[in-house]
């Protein structure tokens, strides 16, 4: 049966685009006459007027228009253009916009006085009134092309396009406009005339041609394929298929408007100055996202419309058909709530990583630190969670019980429970790690035999990477005792040898001085908490008195000033005659071996 009415469907579409083809073959012939007989019409209507008096009202229509349009715009000047900041610009935009919108509805106010004061032709006033109407529809149009492209300021420009680019769109957006409403407005205006409906769809299809001419010569360059699909569109419209005509014209449309919104509410959101590439604010993903929504919407009840469906007739009926059909549509409107969330928090999400990223504070670095780690686990758990929650509303819309899945669900995760033991381990273990603030992105920690920078926390392992290049994978449940190494602070403690001959308390004195110089040190006070002293000796060794220093720094930072002070050292005690032990060997001689025993012996006590 669906066979048979898909088959009587297109049998029937043929018959009536075979019958319309016809008509307008047979209509060719006569397109003369018919321009004939409309211009009788015409002048019938104008005889009885004076000769001049038609052309002098439609002149005092435009010129009344412009002047009530100039003495708007003279007593509400143009503001100031500033984009310093978000606000600014925004403002500059919708005043300028506001302004330009004003002026057209000046003039339109202008123009109708004319035409509504003065006695005029009955077809001949709905044809002033029509060119009017289409007049104001092109000029909103500029308006608008102006305000999303504006031709010659950047500053104010919603799209994020090149000066060529917006002023190459702007020109053929309101030529294409321009040709569309005088067409329309000529088709009504011939048919208020008379002329006969096969001749005046000739003069429509003409018209159209021009439209296709217009969209082939803009994107020609671009994109022949784009070119080619408006050559199909102008066949379907011919063909009088408007409910595929529609249905292409949305498919390729409305990606690009999704794209177009979201990529405008970046721009015009973006503080000026800012890398395209900076973290997308809440206002332009709400906004962003509200616009993709409404057009979503917007092309849904367009196909509606073009395929002539009755909205009242399907919410009535009961049948399978039209309650899938109302599940689906309840589906698209939690998936676009879903979509429009989920763009919002992770908006906030990446706003604040990004703004911890760029922070220097060293009194924040903890909370920084922190921050850094937990925002993208935060962001991945809330990812799953909305997903699992549009799935389930969505199933549950479109008729489908969820009870029954979720009895299920939780039957499988037991049994999956049991099977991966070590799995459900490392991923509590890692909870309980997060939960005692154990480690952050970018510490050092050792546990074990592994240490390392803390790279990336994932699902159920830690990745570390060593100070010399290697990288461990850890599983959460083997990391056992961590050592971190980057918290709060650390002691260096620092140990030299000396002669026995050398002057403690001098050493003392030059040491202290070293470590205040290092603490004033733009480089390295920062980082020194305590500054380098001497705490004495540690030990009598068999050649040298060991000393022994120490200071408090961040961790991490212990080893540069280290090196430092071990140079600035070196450098004082040479300057002070104070020096450094060192083992040495002496070789003797046989002369030398006999001296010593002598030596040796003379001190050995006499016998009694």
């Amino acid at each position: 049966m669906a066979e048979e009415a898909a088959a009587g469907y297109l049998a029937g579409r043929i018959d009536a685009v075979r019958e319309h083809l016809s008509s307008l073959a047979a209509a060719a012939p006569r397109l003369g006459a018919e321009f004939g007989k409309v211009g009788d019409e015409l002048a019938r209507e104008w005889q009885t007027r004076a000769p001049g008096s038609i052309l002098a009202l439609i002149a005092a229509c435009v010129l009344l228009g412009y002047l009530v349009r100039a003495g708007y715009h003279y007593w509400v000047r143009g503001a100031e253009v500033r984009d310093a900041t978000v606000r600014e610009r925004l403002r500059s935009i919708g005043l300028r916009f506001a302004r330009e919108v004003g002026g057209v509805a000046a003039f339109a106010i202008g123009s109708a006085a004319v035409v509504l004061i003065f006695e005029w032709p009955a077809r001949t006033r709905e044809a002033v009134l029509g060119f009017l109407a289409a007049f104001v529809v092109v000029w909103l149009v500029i308006v608008a092309s102006r305000a999303l492209l504006s031709p010659r300021e950047a500053r104010l420009r919603i799209l994020p396009a090149s000066d060529p680019e917006g002023a190459f769109w702007h020109s053929r957006i309101v030529l294409f406009a321009s040709w569309f409403a005088f067409g329309w407005v000529i088709k009504s205006w011939l048919l208020l005339l008379g002329m006969d409906l096969p001749a005046l769809r000739l003069v429509i299809y003409a018209l159209g041609l021009g439209l296709l001419a217009i969209a082939i010569e803009a994107f020609w360059r671009r994109s022949r394929l784009a070119a080619l699909y408006f050559v199909l569109l102008w066949v379907l419209w011919s063909m009088r298929a408007f409910g595929a005509l529609w249905l292409a014209v949305v498919a390729a449309a409305l990606p690009v408007v999704m794209r177009l919104v979201q990529r405008g509410a970046d721009h015009v959101l973006r503080s000026p100055g800012t890398a395209a590439a900076e973290a997308r604010g809440v206002a332009a993903a709400t906004i962003g996202r509200a616009l993709r929504a409404l057009a979503i919407i917007g092309a849904a009840y367009l196909l509606v419309d073009a395929f002539g469906l009755d909205v009242d007739a399907l919410a009535a009926s009961d049948t399978m058909g039209m309650r899938l059909v109302r599940g689906a549509v309840h589906a698209l409107v939690i998936v676009l709530v879903a979509d429009v969330a989920w763009m919002v928090c992770a908006a906030l999400i990446d706003q604040k990583l990004a703004s911890v990223r760029t922070s220097t504070s060293p009194e924040n670095e903890h909370r920084d630190g922190r921050l850094r780690t937990l925002l993208p686990i935060v962001r991945g758990t809330l990812a799953v969670l909305l997903i699992v929650m549009t799935v389930l509303m969505v199933l549950s819309a479109l008729g489908i019980q969820v009870g029954p899945l979720l009895a299920g669900a939780g039957v499988l995760g037991l049994a999956v429970g049991f099977g991966a033991q070590t799995l459900v381990r490392d991923m509590f273990s890692k909870f309980f790690y997060l939960l005692d603030d154990a480690f952050r992105i970018g510490e050092y920690i050792q546990s074990g035999n592994y240490k390392g920078t803390v790279e990336h926390l994932g699902a159920r392992s830690i990745r570390l990477r060593h100070h010399r290049g290697p990288v461990y994978t850890i599983p959460y449940g083997i990391l056992g005792a961590v050592q971190n190494m980057s918290r709060d602070w650390v002691i260096d403690k620092l140990t030299i040898g000396l002669t026995y001959d050398s002057d403690l308390d001098k050493a003392k004195k030059l040491i202290k001085k070293i470590g205040q110089e290092l603490a004033k040190d733009p480089e390295f006070a920062p980082s020194i908490l305590e500054p380098l002293k001497m705490q004495g000796v540690e030990q009598f060794g068999d050649f040298a008195i060991q000393i022994r220093m120490k200071m408090m720094t961040r961790p991490g930072q212990q080893f540069s000033i280290r090196r430092r002070a071990f140079a600035m050292i070196k450098k004082a005690f040479a300057e002070n005659g104070i020096h450094f032990a060192y083992p040495t060997v002496q070789v003797a001689g046989p002369a030398d071996a006999a001296a010593a025993a002598a030596a040796q012996q003379a001190l050995k006590p006499a016998a009694p």
